[in-house]
């Protein structure tokens, strides 16, 4: 097997966002290949624990390795982020800070037989945990018409979803669609191509999405890092496309108001109390220098707070 590598995206940034000092606790609940996690851990000394979330075996496998000097000051959790708050519980372990880098790793993009690109021929997977049993083949050959176009439309905004979704449905017909390349031909016939982006994009973007439950787990960690961290502790996020950064972006807008009553209220009834300083008010970006270095870091955006 070659060796797997990945570029971590705004690695200065973030690590002055989680503003680190010796000995503190922290989380990284997308630890990938442990780029993030490794600074991390220079930064927070010998004393220093951290905690990282792996929902892919051979990522965390590789990360391990990356990582092996640091063995006693981690815990690696082979699991999606969302049961954040079961495991710390489980370990007593306090955050003063969290971290979560959303995208996709290289390994994931650059693996055809984990069947989230269409730029080579592999199986139709797009699963993060492989222990998971619903794959984006399942979802393309057994959903109906119209749930197909609602995935394609809501999770990859893609407005031609119902003719895309019309196309998969009587395609599936002669006989069921198994791979990669075969969906993004049959996305390419129904829909042209404008500009760079090829056709089939949105509608895999859709597919990795909803076969992962990302925005719905991203939700969800969300709420449970703010109950997690200490007080002045940070949440740092990176999101890769719009409906990520809106979540986390509405998130941290809504934690900083002192009142979440309807409008039509004349007086406040709710007694909601902030709970997040917002530390990026326009959300951060890779310079011209680091997008060419590393061009898959074209899409990120970079949002930080802290907790009161």
């Amino acid at each position: 097997m070659a060796e797997l590598t990945h570029t971590p995206v705004l690695l200065s940034e973030t690590l002055d966002l989680l503003n680190l000092e010796a000995n503190k606790h922290v989380i990284d609940g997308t630890l990938g290949l442990g780029g993030h996690s490794e600074a991390i851990l220079k930064k927070i000394g010998p004393k220093g624990k951290l905690m990282a979330f792996e929902q892919d075996e051979r990522n965390l496998k590789e990360a391990k390795k990356r990582l092996k000097k640091y063995e006693k000051q981690c815990l690696f959790i082979h699991s999606n982020f969302e049961h954040l708050a079961e495991v710390v519980s489980k370990h007593a372990f306090q955050p003063d800070a969290i971290f979560l880098d959303l995208g996709l790793s290289s390994p994931h993009i650059d693996d055809p037989e984990r069947g989230f690109s269409f730029l080579k021929e592999g199986p139709l997977d797009m699963r993060f945990d492989k222990r998971q049993k619903l794959t984006a083949e399942k979802v393309v050959n057994t959903y109906s018409e119209k749930d197909l176009a609602d995935i394609i439309f809501h999770y990859g905004e893609e407005r031609h979803s119902r003719v895309i979704a019309r196309a998969i449905f009587k395609a599936r017909k002669a006989a069921p669609i198994k791979t990669t390349t075969e969906l993004a031909r049959i996305i390419g016939k129904t829909i042209r191509s404008k500009g760079k982006i090829h056709p089939a994009t949105r509608t895999f973007q859709a597919l990795r999405i909803y076969v992962n439950r990302e925005l719905e787990v991203l939700e969800s960690v969300l709420e449970q890092s703010l109950k997690l961290l200490k007080k002045g502790g940070r949440l740092v996020v990176i999101s890769y496309h719009s409906l990520e950064d809106r979540l986390v972006k509405n998130f941290f807008r809504d934690q900083t108001r002192n009142c979440i009553c309807p409008k039509e209220l004349p007086v406040c009834q709710c007694n909601f109390q902030k709970k997040l300083y917002i530390l990026t008010r326009k959300p951060i970006i890779p310079d011209g220098i680091e997008v060419s270095h590393n061009p898959r870091s074209r899409s990120a955006k970079l949002r930080a707070a802290e907790k009161l």
